[in-house]
């Protein structure tokens, strides 16, 4: 049954693939500047690194126990640095063809900062209350 599943799960992508539907992934493009990025997986790679970040970030800092709102703009620094050293130095890509720094350092933004206050609250509440 396992086989059946598999083989109709490879044939369904093989499929998707020749209509054109999407795109595979390949993890070595992440680290290729010479890789040819769309808009769309540009933003979202930036979008789930920043979320790895704000996981993290939230874990460790509900860990330690780390309080105070100084933390949150250490954390905005953090994963915009990471964002900016990724997409400048790493792929070295012209971010006017993607809608300037602002378009892709707010990329995946708001969703990182809920998850990481959400992190971190929830760690720090449950370890230390």
């Amino acid at each position: 049954m396992k086989e059946s599943k598999s083989v109709k799960l490879n044939s369904q992508q093989h499929q998707q693939h020749e209509n054109g539907h999407f795109s595979p992934f390949k993890f070595a493009k992440l680290l290729d500047p010479e890789a040819s990025w769309d808009k769309d997986q540009l933003g979202d790679v930036l979008h789930w690194i920043r979320q790895v970040v704000a996981l993290f970030c939230g874990l460790l800092w509900g860990a330690i126990p780390v309080v105070g709102g100084i933390w949150i703009f250490i954390f905005l620094a953090i994963s915009t640095g990471i964002i900016y050293g990724y997409y400048a130095m790493i792929l070295k890509i012209d971010e006017e063809e993607f809608g300037g720094h602002a378009a892709l350092l707010q990329e995946g933004l708001f969703a990182s900062m809920t998850l990481f206050l959400l992190a971190w609250i929830l760690v720090y509440s449950l370890a230390h209350f």
